[in-house]
């Protein structure tokens, strides 16, 4: 069930229905909420439901045991167990086949005579997501920066909560357990509606304007391209991945500010950085503080020498890398952010807050052009398909063949997005929010029913929808 279709908007209305209905009643509201959830992830796959039920309770069973001892070494075997049942469930359906084709690939080569069983594992919608939610809430209940979530019906909710369930983003514990805890005073309609429309807008006009029109033709078969089409499938695929991702995240942000909950953003337009620290701190804010959280400062972060950080952000965005999907691609993609982000650390290239407005404007476009290089692995299908992608870049003609003004346009005010004021979809809030509630409801209709007019026909899925 995808959210810009007619199937999501009457589930949609249905979950809000039932809400008003259930008002004042906080428990059976949840409840109800938790029931929604596991109906929208059946549509999905119904038998996974038993895996998002298991992964929950494997949580709130680690977080009760560590409520129930303060010895340190049990508490360390605790959550140690915990995690390691949640990546076990993450590493079998996400990397078994992967791990599986190399090694048989391995003994080949070493002429092994063994062979490991190839099964073809199918991949959970949003497993990725809500694992790393499962472990966020043990790691910090070990911590003590959370309390112990007491009842299972919380935890289940928390796991499978279905605006941000099978793409993000990754809402801490601290951040949302609380909100289920006691009732909430109602959100603001017109910011969230803001968010869903503009969401909307970016997914159907841009990014799938984009990836139909330009950036899948040519990511196809980029040896049948030159070198202006491949540049501006580079470009275009970047404001894509950008437009379609944060679009989910907005219209997840604003579909639970309609039921009445809070996520932290997201995405604060990352291509305007000026370091691939900064971009890191910008893009997918709640993945990238999650890397940094629990598997970067747990190594050490920066605080044993720079032979050391420099092993520990190759291992970070390698994993990052890994964790977007189980091919070499995603490996090369970590990679090369991870090899970017130590020679920027050695180079003392981090700090660009004093840096004159011309040297700044200069970093982000060199950042922005490492950025382009890496998406171009993290698009391609294949490493082949990369190398002839990079290949034409540099030297297939400059002929134009695929681009049209209308995708140049695009690419253009997706970039143009980043020089606009952070706030501004957020300033005719206050206006809006004085309309009656039937007006709001009006011009958000009217809206949608547009940007479904001026967008391509078909719905595409979300590209985070495969992590």
């Amino acid at each position: 069930m995808l959210f810009p279709t007619l199937d999501f908007l009457v589930f949609f209305a249905g979950v809000v229905l039932g809400l008003l209905l259930l008002r004042g009643r906080h428990g059976a509201s949840k409840l109800f909420l938790l029931a929604a959830s596991y109906v929208f992830y059946a549509q999905w796959n119904w038998r996974y439901c038993a895996l998002l039920a298991a992964a929950s309770v494997v949580a709130w069973v680690g977080g009760l045991a560590l409520g129930r001892t303060e010895d340190p070494r049990a508490r360390r075997w605790i959550t140690g167990t915990a995690v390691t049942l949640l990546l076990g469930l993450l590493a079998f359906f996400k990397y078994y086949d992967f791990f599986t084709e190399n090694l048989n690939e391995a003994a080949r080569v070493l002429g092994a005579d063994w062979r490991i069983p190839f099964i073809e594992v199918i991949l959970p919608v949003g497993v990725s997501f809500f694992v790393f939610h499962g472990i966020s809430y043990v790691v910090d209940v070990h911590r003590r920066d959370v309390g112990v979530c007491r009842r299972l019906t919380d935890m289940l909710l928390y796991l499978s909560f279905f605006p941000q369930l099978v793409a993000g983003p990754i809402v801490r514990a601290a951040a949302f357990l609380p909100q289920l805890a006691t009732p909430q005073p109602p959100l603001p309609i017109a910011p969230a509606l803001i968010l869903i429309v503009g969401g909307l807008f970016k997914k159907v006009i841009i990014a799938n304007e984009l990836a139909t029109g330009l950036v899948d033709p040519v990511f196809f078969d980029p040896a049948s391209f030159g070198r202006g089409d491949l540049l501006l499938a580079a470009y275009a695929y970047a404001v894509q991945i950008y437009c379609d991702f944060s679009a989910y995240s907005d219209i997840a942000t604003g579909l639970a500010m309609l039921l009445g909950y809070r996520f932290p953003p997201n995405f604060n337009q990352p291509y305007r950085a000026a370091s691939l620290a900064e971009f890191w701190r910008r893009w997918h804010i709640s993945l990238s503080s999650w890397l940094r959280d629990y598997l970067y400062k747990p190594l050490g972060g920066s605080r044993r020498g720079e032979g050391r950080t420099a092993a520990n952000l190759a291992t970070v965005m390698l994993l990052g890398g890994i964790w977007h999907g189980a091919a070499w691609k995603f490996i090369a993609w970590g990679a090369l952010h991870g090899g970017g982000l130590i020679v920027e650390r050695w180079l003392g290239l981090r700090d660009t807050g004093t840096r004159p407005w011309f040297l700044r404007l200069l970093s982000i476009l060199v950042v922005f052009h490492l950025v382009c290089l890496a998406w171009i692995f993290f698009r391609a299908d294949s490493f082949s398909t990369a190398w002839d992608f990079l290949t034409g870049l540099a030297g297939n003609g400059a002929a134009v063949a695929q681009a049209t003004a209308f995708t140049a346009s695009l690419v253009a005010f997706g970039l143009l997005l980043h020089a606009l004021p952070p706030d501004l979809p957020q300033r005719p809030a206050a206006a809006l929010e004085r309309l009656p509630r039937w007006a709001l409801g009006a011009i958000a209709g009217a809206a949608v029913l547009l940007i479904d007019a001026l967008g391509p026909r078909g719905v595409a899925p979300f590209i985070y929808f495969q992590f």
